[in-house]
């Protein structure tokens, strides 16, 4: 069973930019497809981006295409998120998810779940 620690958010104004991390521990990271996703007050969680065990296949919502960048380390056990040009309809806690499953932005095919980082955005 994988444990998911995520890091890196807080609060910056619109145009900035953020790194969120995501160490697991407990588990063979390179086994697991991983994401991101996100969940503002009020909304339901909500897909971000996903990477594949090896990095080389990603996917992202159409909301963030172009403004962040996934990636992994497996030999570091840790994904990334890259957040630039942010807007202040990117805050959400965000959470790292892993998956034994293919490719997916459905929340029910992620089996592992950090506790999340907070994220704000200001105008």
């Amino acid at each position: 069973q994988v444990q998911l620690v995520e890091s890196g958010g807080g609060l910056v104004q619109a145009g900035g930019s953020l790194r969120l991390s995501c160490v697991a521990s407990g588990g063979s990271f390179r086994n697991y497809l991983m994401a991101w996703f996100r969940q503002a007050p009020g909304k339901e969680r909500e897909f971000v981006s996903a990477i594949s065990w090896g990095g080389g296949s990603t996917e992202y919502a159409d909301s963030v295409k172009g403004r962040f960048t996934i990636s992994r380390d497996n030999a570091k056990n840790t994904m990334y998120l890259q957040m630039n040009s942010l807007k202040p309809e990117d805050t959400a806690l965000y959470y790292c998810a892993a998956s034994t499953r293919g490719m997916s932005r459905d929340v029910l095919a992620y089996r592992y779940w950090g506790q999340g980082t907070q994220v704000t955005v200001s105008s």
